[in-house]
């Protein structure tokens, strides 16, 4: 992208994110039962806690009987033990369950938002004009809303039964360090709480120093997020165009673009490595040291007498309950800089979405509006694009119902930028465009759009196969020159995969003939095909159209017969251009780095 044609950068906050995935959140249709399986998942969890304190208010009984060589008691404790344990694994199935139902109801909640918000109208249009926000959306709705579903419902998760067992087992570890005292010489320090702070001071330090450590994985993840993209972006382009490319010969040169795009994820991905070695250095070492720690922190209450074997294991137990809550942080840094990274590319793109309809929102806009009288016409128009504005060579132009009227204009003077304004996909710049009252055009561009599915929904394009009856569509087919689809109308096709590009175009000229609107605006469409092609075209229309207006946007082909009036596009250069637009960031997608050809 150009710099005169860059966009103007904003970066959003965390609160700005949080808050798109909020609104997503609350308009989706699955919430209901996104919600229901969250508070299952709640109410397991507590219970689950309830469960662990059980279990370790059990260890004191058991550790003491085995201090006590009580086989009966060591029995008795088994027991209760396979009680307890059994209680916890049903519960942990249970909330395996409930995770994964969460996990899809929001991986649906998060992808249908994405795909409403891209789909309406004329918004996945604009977005390619925003920037490199608008690269590569089809990852950010299934790989990065996906990715964003899974951590989001397993950081979420656990932090929430962190919270909860702090919660349930700190007041536990206040109770049973509240004797612990210290005896030194003929002094002894009692320290209220001790343990808890214990926990507190150790699972802090260790927080802030892998926070410090593993926060640079947060653009990180970003970048490799960005490359990957281009990788698949690229390996995609390649697999469109592949006729082209081996036609050309140009398989070594999309070799070595593809292996340049590979070697900057790969360079993505070993920065990535060396900043979670880093980190590994300090979770690592921290998780040594929390073997040892809880005794080493009561040791010196059991050593002077003051607390039992039983009671040093249950106050271990207790300590590894609060410090195992509190270093949640510590165990999932790397993963909360995943879902950080993951999360600005998401909510980004929504916010992108949603601010793609005030896009470009300091310039003037076209205004359309409804004729009365059936006619279309242009009032001063001036549509303005980054490098210049086009205009008609007459400032005001009416064309009548019925009337045939031929557009052209040198290369590159914005035939197809006019057709886009009067489809309405273009709004930026001044004057006004009128179309017919009542009237919805056909617009045929020069690369025709037919959704998946039969020839039959095709040519309905409302997918109603009750609407038109087979001789009407065999007839259309004909009269365009593809008898041969008559057989096909019930065949399901990826049609831009089974026709050439002369066969799509001729397709929705087929169409064309067979709904019969009463304004047609053509773009390019015809100046594909020879001059025979051209005439039955021409005649099919004649035929089948005879009271339609037809603008043919194209080359100056002249064709007074049926286009007896001709209207010119002029490009002024000089003219006023649309400004850079201020939209969000692609962000965290820097522009594509250049790549420096090898001389030969």
């Amino acid at each position: 992208m150009s710099d005169e044609n860059s966009v103007a950068v904003e970066a959003s906050s965390l609160r700005e994110q949080v808050s798109a995935v909020r609104q997503a959140l609350a308009a989706s249709p699955v919430r209901k039962p996104l919600y229901w399986a969250a508070a299952g998942i709640f109410a397991v969890i507590i219970a689950t806690s309830f469960g662990q304190i059980l279990l370790n208010r059990w260890n004191q009984p058991f550790y003491d009987a085995i201090q006590r060589r009580d086989l009966q008691g060591f029995l008795h404790q088994l027991m209760v033990f396979a009680m307890i344990a059994g209680g916890l694994l049903l519960l942990n199935i249970a909330q395996q369950w409930l995770n994964q139902r969460l996990r899809l109801r929001l991986r649906e909640t998060l992808t249908l938002d994405l795909i409403d918000q891209w789909m309406r109208p004329n918004r996945a249009f604009r977005l390619t004009h925003a920037g490199v926000i608008g690269v590569n959306p089809d990852q950010r709705m299934q790989q990065d809303a996906g990715h964003l579903s899974d951590l989001t419902t397993d950081l979420g998760v656990g932090l929430l039964q962190a919270c909860i067992l702090l919660a349930s087992f700190v007041g536990v570890l206040w109770t049973l360090s509240s004797g612990f005292a210290f005896h030194i010489g003929d002094r002894t320090i009692a320290i209220p709480g001790y343990m808890v702070w214990a926990a507190f001071l150790y699972a802090g330090l260790a927080s802030l120093i892998s926070w410090l450590v593993g926060r640079p994985l947060i653009q990180l993840n970003s970048d490799r997020y960005a490359r990957e993209a281009e990788l698949r972006h690229s390996m995609v382009r390649v697999n469109e165009h592949i006729d082209a490319i081996a036609l050309a010969r140009g398989e070594a040169d999309e070799k070595r673009r593809l292996e340049t795009d590979l070697g900057a994820v790969l360079a993505a991905m070993l920065r990535i490595y060396g900043a979670q070695i880093n980190l590994g250095w300090v979770t690592d070492t921290y998780g040594w040291i929390t073997v040892v720690a809880p005794i080493l922190v009561a040791s010196p209450v059991y050593f002077a007498g003051d607390l039992s074997f039983g009671g040093l294991m249950m106050a271990v137990g207790a300590f590894n309950q609060v410090h195992s809550s509190l270093r949640w942080f510590v165990n999932n840094i790397g993963g909360i800089a995943d879902w950080r990274a993951t999360l600005m590319r998401v909510a980004d793109f929504r916010m992108a979405l949603t601010e793609t309809d005030s896009l470009y929102g300091d310039e003037e806009r076209i205004e359309i509006v409804a004729n009365k009288d059936d006619a279309l016409t242009f009032d001063g128009l001036e549509i303005v694009a980054p490098t210049g504005c086009i205009r008609l060579n007459e400032p005001k132009t009416r064309i009548e119902a019925g009337e045939r009227v031929l557009v052209t204009g040198d290369p590159g003077s914005g035939k197809t930028l006019l057709f886009r304004t009067v489809a309405g996909l273009w709004p930026w710049g001044k004057g006004r465009i009128g179309l017919p009252a009542g009237e919805t055009p056909m617009f045929i561009s020069r690369t025709p759009y037919f959704s998946p599915g039969t020839l039959r929904e095709v040519l309905n394009r409302s997918g109603k196969a009750e609407k038109i009856d087979d001789a009407a569509m065999k007839k259309a087919l004909a009269a365009v020159g593809l008898d041969r689809l008559s057989a096909w109308l019930d065949r399901s096709a990826r049609w831009e995969h089974e026709l050439s590009d002369d066969e799509q175009r001729l397709l929705a000229f087929a169409r064309l003939v067979l709904h019969k609107p009463a304004w047609v605006i053509i773009d390019e469409a015809l100046d594909t095909f020879d001059g025979t092609q051209t005439k039955q075209l021409l005649a099919a229309i004649e035929r089948n159209l005879p009271k339609s207006a037809v603008v043919n946007i194209g080359r100056s082909q002249r064709n007074y017969e049926f286009f007896p009036r001709t209207l010119d596009i002029v490009k002024d250069t000089a003219g006023p251009a649309l400004k850079p637009p201020h939209v969000r960031p692609g962000a965290i997608e820097p522009p594509p780095k250049t790549v420096k050809k090898r001389k030969r």
